[in-house]
């Protein structure tokens, strides 16, 4: 069954946390969609910084200041590289994806809305990607367009195309859905947002650390993710935008760092990026998403794809299988996750039984309440998946599902 270029038992290696037991069981974690486990390498390296390297960055004219600074500056080139941006600076750090979308919500707010103005997303947005446009809206007396999703859970791109015609001034859409796993066709989608004058956010929190993401490729304005989610520690996001953008948009945080020249009645602001990044980052988190990119980037992406997509096919058809399973998200394209209910049985119920035999999910609404207002339930259970999970553990979940079943229903 995993018989490819890509060796998973190999990387399960050098993850340390996920080699421990819980209730006398060994730990198998699939909540990897909420956070993944950190590779020791990224672990290292936050050690490094504490120990040697710990000292604010910019500025300082020391030896311990510079190293700092360069690492920090080094971090940055690699997220660029990751993502083919065109420029580094057009990378800002944030403190996760989220911050990352409220700075763009505010500052483009700022530039773009009316009254009157209307923003676009799709159903099966995260509330990051929902809640900041919702409210930006309702500021501007303005209404928050939304594009249907299916039955499968699959963007009704014709709707997204009819609501584009009333020009908004923001689509934003996730590149992967956190409650159903579709991978949305973000190009087209930005191509025919481009077409009708509408900039371009995405979502990719859930997409960058599992497929090669080309944010020139795509096209896309704005291009955000978390650290968390790519094997980095928590605390750290990205924003890539696009440099016209950037030299447009003001600032939405105020205070050191991204001030240039400060007198009682004016204010200039830094250049690009520094000019988006007020404050002392958490400069470790940063240095630590550069060792989580590079441990990821040294392995094919594309075999890690392909990997990860056959484990989540598995689990889909090995999940199916099990009599009262309703699996909620069966898009054609989809990546990263399954979510399930299990008869009537209320998925916490489930989510806890399957705890008691070592197995780590996520119950609820995943932060995304329309998508299961849409499907009128109360949430899912949610196995997700990361480059060290194996076709033994998806065996292990189903069983433990078997289990919860004979209980439960």
């Amino acid at each position: 069954m995993e018989k490819s270029g890509f060796d998973a038992v190999n990387v399960r290696s050098d993850f340390p946390s996920i080699h421990q037991m819980v209730y006398g069981k060994p730990l198998v974690y699939l909540d990897n969609a909420a956070t993944t486990q950190k590779p020791r390498v990224v672990i290292d390296r936050l050690i490094r910084y504490y120990e040697q390297e710990n000292c604010n960055i910019h500025r300082g004219v020391h030896y311990l200041s510079q190293q700092a600074t360069d690492a920090f500056e080094q971090s940055r080139r690699d997220v660029a590289e990751t993502l083919n941006a065109r420029h580094s600076h057009e990378i800002i750090f944030t403190k996760g994806a989220t911050a990352s979308i409220n700075l763009v919500s505010h500052s483009m707010g700022k530039l773009l809305m009316k009254q009157g103005s209307t923003v676009l997303v799709t159903a099966m947005e995260h509330h990051s990607n929902l809640v900041p446009w919702q409210q930006l809206c309702k500021e501007y007396g303005s209404q928050l367009l939304v594009a249907r999703i299916n039955e499968l859970g699959e963007l009704d791109l014709g709707h997204y195309l009819e609501l584009l015609k009333k020009r908004p001034v923001m689509a934003a859409f996730t590149h992967i859905s956190n409650a159903l796993g579709t991978i949305n066709p973000v190009k087209e989608m930005t191509r025919m947002a481009h077409e009708s004058g509408v900039p371009v956010l995405i979502d990719g929190a859930q997409a960058v650390a599992h497929m090669p993401v080309d944010v020139q490729d795509l096209d896309c304005d704005f291009y955000v993710f978390s650290g968390h989610k790519v094997y980095a520690p928590m605390g750290v996001g990205v924003l890539y935008a696009k440099e016209q953008w950037l030299h447009q948009m003001t600032p939405w945080e105020f205070g050191g760092e991204m001030v240039d020249q400060v007198g009682f009645d004016e204010t200039t602001f830094n250049e690009l990026p520094f000019k988006f990044e007020a404050g002392t980052p958490d400069v470790g988190a940063v240095l630590g998403l550069g060792a989580a990119l590079n441990y990821l980037h040294g392995h094919d992406l594309n075999l890690v794809k392909d990997y990860e997509d056959r484990l989540v096919n598995y689990a889909f058809k090995s999940l199916l299988l099990i009599p009262g399973i309703r699996i909620i998200g069966q898009a054609e394209q989809r990546s990263g996750l399954v979510s399930f209910l299990l008869g009537e049985a209320h998925p916490y119920d489930v989510g806890t039984l399957l705890d008691k035999m070592g197995i780590a999910v996520r119950t609820g609404h995943h932060c995304a309440q329309p998508v299961m207002d849409i499907y009128g339930i109360p949430g899912t259970v949610r196995a997700s998946f990361a480059m060290y999970n194996t076709f033994e553990e998806v065996d292990m979940l189903c069983e433990a599902v078997r289990k919860a079943a004979k209980m439960l229903l």
